[in-house]
């Protein structure tokens, strides 16, 4: 391992790899530091990618640049997931939004896609696509996702449940909208390649799981709703909220031991 000075007195590691070194693993490397700037032995590293350390407010933090192929496709497919608008006259986005309401009111038939029984979701109008468009069809995917995988955190927050809550209450599904907002932003995703540790750790775990922007998403959405209830907010304090929830999913991710979203702290939350 060499080490190279960068601008502002920041220190860079650079493993020196073997070519032929290969490994679909992504690894967190520990490094024991001092204020001379010198460097530990790394615990682990993947093999075959280059490790940039710098130290940034006392502590050294590391972003892996190399993709191995399978994160490329992952990541390209995610894109694509997130690039796909809703479309009305797809038979599968019609199914989807069906399928959704269907999962958060299993007894309660849905009069039609553009309806006002819409509003009791917590959308803004009787037509949803209209408040998710930005975003696109992975808002749809994304509530499904957290409705069936999590049925049962999923209901306690559409309907609001447990807790003190606030006389004006934050939308369930406009709020679903923003966390997947939140997260696009908190990975980069139209980062081709990683410029912050957060988005190393997120493609490493995404390597692991396809679904991982869909757990993390759950995750969000039950400390979101948590941070709600301890500081007894109203809706115009949404954003605050917003913006605490991704610094608490950042803390956790970059967290020595947390190598999946399941690893994280909160994702006890949803259980």
């Amino acid at each position: 391992m060499r080490l190279v000075q960068g601008s502002e007195g920041s220190c860079f590691a650079v493993p020196t790899l073997s070519p032929s070194s290969s490994s679909s693993n992504i690894s967190r490397c520990t490094h024991s530091s001092a204020d001379d700037g010198t460097f530990g032995t790394p615990a682990w590293l993947g093999k075959g990618l280059t490790c940039v350390c710098f130290k940034r407010r006392g502590s050294y933090e590391r972003i892996f640049i190399n993709l191995t192929p399978q994160q490329e496709e992952r990541l390209r497919r995610l894109k694509n997931r997130i690039k796909n608008n809703f479309d009305s006259s797809k038979l599968d986005h019609q199914e989807a939004l069906r399928s959704l309401w269907a999962a958060a009111y299993p007894s309660l038939e849905l009069h039609g896609l553009i309806s006002d029984q819409w509003k009791e979701m917590g959308w803004q109008g009787r037509d949803p696509s209209t408040d998710f468009r930005g975003a696109g069809f992975i808002c749809v995917e994304n509530l499904l996702f957290f409705a069936k995988t999590f049925s049962t955190s999923f209901q306690r927050l559409l309907k609001k449940q447990g807790g003190e809550r606030a006389a004006w209450e934050y939308p369930f599904a406009v709020a679903g909208v923003n966390i997947t907002f939140m997260i696009m932003q908190m990975i980069d995703i139209d980062a081709s390649k990683p410029r912050s540790f957060v988005k190393a750790v997120f493609l490493q775990m995404l390597s692991e799981n396809e679904w991982t922007f869909d757990l993390l998403y759950c995750v969000a959405f039950v400390v979101m709703d948590k941070l709600w209830l301890e500081r007894n907010a109203s809706y115009m304090e949404f954003n605050d909220i917003l913006r605490s929830t991704r610094a608490q999913l950042e803390k956790e991710l970059i967290m020595g031991d947390v190598l999946r979203i399941e690893d994280m702290p909160s994702y006890t939350l949803l259980l």
